[in-house]
């Protein structure tokens, strides 16, 4: 997400960044870049106006114009204003309440509000420790009440049927009196969509509301909709008592555009962005921490935060310990770091958050990494024997060619995994005997200081 509105806002603030002096035409051409700039990601013309007016006037003051710095004055103060058009502060979601506390989530058809639901579900039984139902009263489309049942057993999650010629009404207070009696801590309504606002989807809607008084009601929009939710998102927060939006897809938009329209127009926080399809793909959103992703700044918080959350600590531990009495790192091993990477969203979610500097072209570096060669790698692991992982020496022609078979790749493919686990047993080696600076020799042997790990950009 945002992958060309950074690289245009880095293009643009680099041409002050080495400036010793910054004067009223420098600054001119600069903004007209931002500009243009926002323009090109879909940000909406009533947001844009403003947000240059507001950098302009902070940039030709006196504490730009007199610091040792003004380039990266000039810096902080978009960094600043991004992270106001983005909402401030985080707002987490507010369950405070007399349970079962219900959200209620309302959206265009196709946004995703059936798998935020989902997703929204799985974060509060694994995060907050909570008891948490479901319940759709889509009753125009059958199939997405069969979805939400379906998800609802995966994550582990209660859910209460309902039926195509039931009254969404009556659907949804009689999931509240379920969800008293089996004591949950919150019920998730997930409400019908249309393809278009219209007034009977919005009378629908405002019955059903009405009828459950929801805590929270977060709208969920499709980051890729551009400038139509922008619309959709005025429509639904003048028919309903909006507490805050869902961003879905953000992990297909390269723009960026809808984040910064939908809470400037709305005035309400974006509280979570859906990241993927898999019901562990959602992130709480934090305006600061998105606004230093936006200028190539990282995210170094989040990265730190989602290691902590997802890396497995009791493999983490068993591997140190492994590598602490001198035994080697084998291709289970390189298996377990594998998947979880892609727990972690792969090598695409990891450059998301991480600092890049100012002469790299970001968005070229994210294109040649390619996290389907991940899901490869580990399936070439799952084709070899226990024994074959845990002696890769004993790899010969006629093996290589019957774990390619099994894989579904070529020879070549297991050729490269088998070097690539070479280097890492190498690294792995270095980094039990001499800490860290034996660590960043052994990084060199892997392509340079900026070497990447297995499923990382090839050399071309």
């Amino acid at each position: 997400m945002f992958d060309n509105l950074s690289e245009r806002l880095r293009r643009a603030t680099q041409t002050l960044a080495g400036k010793g002096r910054i004067t009223e035409d420098n600054v001119k051409d600069t903004l007209r870049q931002v500009r243009m700039a926002l323009l090109e990601a879909d940000v909406a013309l009533p947001v844009v106006k403003p947000f240059i007016e507001r950098v302009r006037e902070q940039a030709l003051g006196e504490t730009v114009l007199t610091s040792l710095t003004p380039g990266q004055a000039f810096i902080k103060i978009i960094h600043t204003e991004l992270a106001n058009v983005l909402g401030g502060d985080a707002v987490p979601l507010d369950l405070r309440a007399q349970p079962p506390v219900v959200v209620f989530l309302a959206g265009l058809q196709g946004a995703g509000k059936t798998t935020t639901a989902a997703k929204l579900a799985r974060r509060l039984i694994e995060r907050e420790k909570k008891k948490v139902m479901m319940v759709s009263v889509d009753v125009h489309r059958p199939a997405a009440i069969l979805q939400l049942g379906t998800l609802a057993g995966e994550i582990g999650a209660l859910f209460h049927d309902s039926k195509a010629d039931e009254d969404p009404v009556k659907i949804a207070t009689r999931a509240l009196d379920d969800a008293r009696r089996q004591f949950a801590d919150v019920l998730i309504v997930d409400t019908a969509g249309r393809l278009h606002i219209d007034g009977d989807m919005m009378d629908e809607a405002g019955r059903v509301h009405q009828a459950v008084t929801p805590h929270e009601t977060l709208f969920v929009v499709d980051s890729m909709a551009g400038q139509d939710a922008v619309q959709s998102a005025q429509a639904f927060d003048m028919a309903l008592p909006l507490t805050g939006v869902v961003l879905t897809k953000a992990d297909g938009d390269a723009r960026g555009g809808v984040a910064l329209s939908v809470r400037e127009v709305t005035g309400k926080p974006i509280r979570f962005i859906g990241t993927g399809e898999k019901t562990e793909a959602l992130e709480a959103f934090h305006p600061e921490r998105m606004a230093s992703r936006i200028l190539g700044m990282g995210d170094v918080l989040s990265l730190v935060e989602e290691v902590e959350e997802k890396v497995d600590r009791n493999k983490a531990e068993k591997l140190a310990r492994k590598l602490k009495k001198g035994r080697g790192f084998d291709l289970g091993d390189l298996k377990d770091q594998l998947e979880q990477m892609q727990n972690m969203g792969g090598l695409g979610a990891l450059m998301d958050k991480l600092p890049i500097p100012g002469k790299v072209n970001s968005a070229a570096l994210k294109d040649q990494i390619d996290d389907r060669q991940i899901r490869r790698q580990i399936a070439i692991i799952n084709s070899m024997t226990p024994d074959e992982r845990r002696f890769p020496k004993k790899i010969n022609g006629s093996r290589k060619r019957r774990i390619a078979t099994g894989a579904g790749q070529q020879i070549q493919d297991v050729n490269r995994l088998l070097k690539q686990h070479q280097q890492m047993e190498r690294m792995m080696k270095k980094v039990s005997k001499g800490g860290m600076k034996n660590l960043m020799r052994g990084m060199q042997g892997m392509g340079g200081p900026g070497g990447l790990p297995p499923g990382g950009p090839r050399r071309r």
